[in-house]
């Protein structure tokens, strides 16, 4: 790809989320004070934070790949679900991933 047409899908994406931006600005309090709205913008923050994650985890580029991040992962969720603060599942994560990719794997 050409430095130009790199620049023309940048500033065009750009334009496209600030224009998005501009049409939740101006959507009518009223439609966004319905109980099925904000559930569902609940929803979807959320999913898109997993599939944030997920893709992160396991994404090498154009493959998938099953390294020291996806078990890392998997403890950060556990520490999660057991109520740890942020910093130990944070830190949790890091032993993990360090730990396995010391022994090899990743």
């Amino acid at each position: 790809m050409s430095p130009a047409t790199v620049w023309f899908v940048v500033l065009a994406a750009s334009a496209v989320c600030f224009v998005l931006k501009l049409a939740g600005h101006l959507v009518p309090e009223h439609w966004l004070a319905d109980e099925r709205v904000s559930r569902t913008a609940a929803l979807v923050t959320a999913a898109l934070l997993a599939a944030l994650v997920t893709v992160q985890a396991v994404g090498d580029g154009r493959a998938l790949t099953v390294d020291a991040r996806l078990p890392a992962v998997a403890v950060a969720a556990l520490a999660l679900a057991l109520r740890a603060p942020f910093v130990v599942v944070v830190l949790l994560a890091a032993v993990t991933a360090a730990g396995l990719r010391a022994l090899g794997w990743g």
